[in-house]
């Protein structure tokens, strides 16, 4: 049978099943406690975004929450671009939520690529659905950095901002201090100066080399640049700030003067950084070194894993089998323990993949693919588990011969018993049946029972790194993610016809 018309076969029916949800279903919102005009009045030295989308800005921040889905598409329709919209949710955000601790109410900005990228893989008539969510949750966050201090983000001082020569070192001098106002005048400089390759190979280094905040910093940087790649870097400037704040978040002492946990693995792994052999991105291909490389992820600490990747590295082995041990590991850690912090290992090393395949920089790329092998270890360490899951052990379970009611039977079987609907799966991609018809149904439930930040970041994320691993090795990776997936039994969100009313 034609996969294509499987895939089509299959969403038809998923949309015929969909609830229809009536409007007396939609959330109160009569509890939420009205607006005062201080609460909308920016500060005097606020920053302020280009005059072609400081309105739009201004108009997402003041509208209330429960008016915005409807005046957003009354100006969807009479013109305003989706590229508008994506730029002021995300500048939005930017603006008026505190970028630490770098999660939590900051994933209203976290997640603005996730729902993008979600966006641009759906069928026309659904694409508005996340951004509409992402718009939706905003409001949320930025209630909740009212409630907790209105932090607003303020304009540079000009007077001290570094020469375009002297931006990148500045920039790398004030983040080996954590120096917060240094780093702030460094990014602003270096954002009007340097290219985006340049400002990627820098932000994706100092990105990583620390583990506070469970992999958050890394996330920030690979999402900030991939949306900026799609609003253009005329907005870049503020959106880097904002970022380079969130890179400096500790707790505690200085860690430039100190030898903190966190900081231990990025240290370390200094010393292998240049010290790769020759051609070292043009290796073998060898399963059963991603096999032994995955044994050290799970009994290994975090220096033990980048020092054995550097001997596999020294072998000759090809830095891919790193990558399958590291995407594949971090499903294992998700299958043993479903919970923020191994959902978390899939979305760290999703985002460091990223930055290594982005980066120009040979240095850089070294750096990343270093601290994605010693990241997997404290992650694990993260997990209290008594599971003996491995991603190389699965097991299929029974599934109808047909594609289009195997792919019914996993989805109405993840909400109900997420082990079977792994094996069922790994079953069903196994037969040969169409991964891309299984991500389509993925994609639709996320955009029908997503209620969560995270159920965008993760998606969005799983289903890309599909297509980074080896194929000896992507069944099993895609079967673990049933373990953060919607099925079809969970319940619609009732943002969904609320959004399809107010677009129709």
């Amino acid at each position: 049978m034609n996969p294509l018309s499987n895939r089509r076969c299959f969403m038809q029916r998923a949309g015929l099943g969909a609830a229809s949800l009536a409007m007396s279903e939609l959330p109160s919102l009569h509890h939420l406690s009205p607006l005062q005009a201080e609460d909308l009045t920016l500060p005097k030295d606020a920053v302020q975004f280009r005059p072609e989308i400081e309105p739009l800005v201004r108009w997402v921040e003041e509208t209330p929450r429960e008016r915005l889905i409807e005046e957003v598409a009354e100006r969807i329709k009479k013109g305003t671009s989706y590229r508008d919209i994506l730029s002021a949710l995300l500048l939005a955000g930017v603006r008026n939520i505190q970028p630490r601790p770098v999660g939590f109410k900051f994933h209203a900005v976290l997640v603005v690529h996730s729902a993008h990228q979600a966006s641009m893989q759906a069928p026309s008539h659904e694409r508005w659905l996340p951004i509409f969510w992402a718009l939706d949750y905003f409001k949320d966050s930025q209630a909740r950095d009212r409630r907790e201090g209105n932090w607003t983000l303020r304009e540079p001082r000009e007077a001290s901002l570094p020469s375009p020569e002297a931006a990148p070192k500045a920039f790398c001098q004030a983040l080996d201090a954590w120096d917060e106002e240094a780093v702030d005048q460094a990014t602003a400089g270096l954002a009007r100066s340097a290219g985006a390759a340049t400002i990627l190979d820098l932000f994706a280094r100092y990105g990583c080399r620390d583990y506070r905040d469970i992999g958050h910093k890394a996330i920030y940087v690979a999402n900030s640049w991939r949306v900026l790649q799609s609003i253009g870097w005329q907005h870049a400037e503020p959106v880097l700030r904002s970022l380079a704040y969130a890179m400096l978040a500790h707790g505690g002492d200085n860690p430039a003067e100190g030898n903190q946990s966190a900081d231990r693995a990025g240290r370390s792994n200094e010393q292998y950084v240049g010290a790769f052999p020759a051609g070292w991105q043009q290796g073998r291909v060898d399963h059963g070194a991603t096999l032994s490389f995955a044994e050290v992820l799970r009994e290994g600490s975090d220096l033990e894993a980048s020092a054995q990747a550097m001997h596999l590295m020294r072998e000759g082995m090809d830095p891919s089998c790193l990558w399958d041990a590291i995407l594949n590991f971090s499903g294992e850690l998700l299958r043993k323990h479903p919970g923020i912090v191994s959902l978390h290992a899939i979305t760290t090393s999703n985002a460091l993949h990223f930055a290594y395949k982005a980066c120009g920089s040979e240095t850089t790329r070294q750096k990343v693919l270093l601290q994605a092998c010693s990241f997997m270890p404290l992650f694990r360490g993260d997990i209290v588990s008594s599971s003996e899951h491995r991603f190389d052990q699965l097991e299929r379970s029974p599934l109808p011969v047909d594609a289009d009611q195997a792919l019914s039977e996993v989805f109405a079987t993840v909400d109900k018993d997420k082990a079977l609907a792994a094996s069922k799966v790994f079953a069903y991609l196994e037969a040969g049946h169409d991964p891309l018809a299984f991500m389509d149904a993925a994609r639709r439930y996320l955009f029908l029972k997503g209620s969560n930040s995270h159920d965008y970041k993760f998606t969005s994320a799983v289903l890309e790194d599909f297509f980074h691993i080896s194929p000896r090795w992507r069944h099993h990776y895609l079967a673990s993610s049933v373990f953060h997936l919607k099925g079809s039994e969970a319940k619609t969100n009732p943002l969904v016809e609320r959004i399809r009313s107010a677009m129709g």
